[in-house]
């Protein structure tokens, strides 16, 4: 399938906002791949598909998970992370994506993970940062996000940890993994 089409599929399973931050998140990928010496053809593959099933149904999301055997963890936690996981299904299911790093970003764009690829660094962080994201601190991220990946997806995952524990939200375990595991990259 080519990317025409597959942004036109992406396009049909979500709403306008949703497509528009889509966008965003493609375009900032594109630039942080540049910055980084990414790859700036997965880089925009991933973070077109990124939000593929966010718009779908809980229930729908929740019988992909358990049907499909993926992490039954998922669901003892926050609805939000289900879609990186269902997206990454779905896109390979769907429309035979196979490339295993793409896919990846994928399915770590919203918790990280210990191991982090450049890919994954770069789809999780476009998603903090696109132009249309406005939340207390993302300037900040974004200025961080000129020096190094690391530091900047270090103070997002912070941002989103500090965030629910104010909400007395449970937190996954994954994202302090992925953030411990990016503060070792630095030292």
């Amino acid at each position: 399938m080519n990317l025409e089409m597959l942004r036109e599929a992406t396009r049909a399973q979500m709403p306008d906002k949703r497509w528009k931050h889509t966008l965003g998140v493609v375009e900032t990928a594109i630039k942080l791949a540049k910055r980084y010496g990414g790859d700036s053809a997965k880089s925009e593959l991933a973070a077109l598909l990124h939000d593929y099933s966010k718009a779908w149904a809980i229930d729908r999301m929740e019988a992909v998970i358990r049907e499909n055997r993926l992490p039954p963890e998922l669901l003892v936690h926050d609805k939000e992370l289900w879609h990186a996981h269902v997206g990454a299904w779905a896109v390979r299911t769907e429309h035979g994506i196979e490339d295993v790093e793409v896919l990846d970003a994928i399915r770590y764009h919203t918790s990280g993970r210990e191991g982090m690829t450049q890919l994954d660094k770069i789809v999780c962080l476009a998603d903090y940062i696109e132009p249309g994201r406005d939340f207390p601190g993302v300037d900040r991220l974004r200025e961080l996000a000129k020096q190094s990946l690391e530091k900047a997806l270090v103070a997002a995952f912070d941002s989103t940890i500090e965030v629910l524990i104010q909400r007395g939200k449970r937190i996954f375990p994954q994202t302090v993994i992925a953030r411990n595991d990016l503060i070792a990259q630095l030292k």
